[in-house]
């Protein structure tokens, strides 16, 4: 059983909506005073994946053992809604960091990572149905962004950041430093001066992560090598995979379910 420390940050998020760049970026802030030296950074030889493991698959299915030095706070990642995460986690005072994605990004994200490990699985149409309808390993989309949401409206002493993918890669130094001020790391003025925020943007950016020989072959738990964790990372790619109709439709689940929460997608 995982025991959360209070100092623990928590990323969660469903697949497919920048898990993997935003693991990279929170590792790169919170630990930039231990590792000062960007050309010597650990992002440089390692993926992100095995720096903030994921807390079903490398601590609970792996028996990963997490390292308990208090100078190093504990990131770890998961997938799982809100709903089905362990009570400890719920009842700790441990930061969450929840990623979300626009819809059809993200959806035709999944697809592409999906048809690269298991080629023969799905047809585009099949996929995009099972989505619709809420038929994913880690479930609903819909009911995975709404289950953290209204955990953060009703429970406003849950120390919870939400970012959204689009705006990230839009304004990546505005949401570093919302990201340090949750995280209660802000840049000093010393950083600002030496232009720390822009050093670890462009370590971070998804260009130069996609193109670091380790994360062209990495190898991880999956059957495939760690290409398979970067697509393309762009934010409007749908248009060139989903028709009008699937557009229509994805507007309509968007419309019906997400009305009056107070979320856009």
């Amino acid at each position: 059983m995982h025991t959360p420390c209070d100092t623990d940050i928590l990323l969660v998020t469903h697949p497919k909506v920048g898990t993997t760049w935003t693991k990279a970026i929170l590792f790169a802030l919170k630990n930039r005073m231990h590792y000062p030296d960007l050309q010597e950074h650990p992002l440089l030889t390692n993926i992100p994946h095995d720096l903030v493991p994921l807390l079903e698959g490398d601590i609970y299915t792996k028996k990963k053992v997490l390292d308990l030095d208090p100078a190093f706070p504990r990131l770890i990642s998961t997938h799982l809604p809100y709903a089905l995460l362990p009570t400890s986690v719920k009842d700790s005072t441990c930061k969450i960091v929840y990623v979300y994605r626009n819809p059809k990004n993200t959806f035709v994200s999944l697809w592409h990572f999906q048809n690269r490990l298991y080629p023969t699985t799905n047809s585009l149409e099949e996929a995009f149905d099972k989505f619709c309808r809420g038929m994913n390993p880690f479930g609903s989309y819909w009911d995975h962004v709404l289950s953290c949401w209204k955990e953060s409206i009703q429970n406003p002493g849950r120390k919870m950041l939400f970012l959204k993918y689009e705006e990230m890669k839009e304004q990546t130094t505005t949401y570093l430093k919302r990201i340090v001020e949750f995280l209660d790391c802000p840049f000093s003025l010393e950083e600002e001066a030496k232009g720390t925020m822009n050093d670890i943007s462009r370590l971070c950016s998804f260009d130069n992560l996609s193109n670091l020989d380790v994360n062209k072959s990495g190898k991880r738990h999956l059957p495939d090598h760690s290409a398979a964790y970067f697509h393309q990372g762009n934010t409007g790619d749908w248009v060139n995979f989903l028709t009008p109709k699937m557009a229509e439709k994805l507007d309509h689940i968007i419309e019906e379910k997400f009305h009056g929460t107070g979320l856009k997608l």
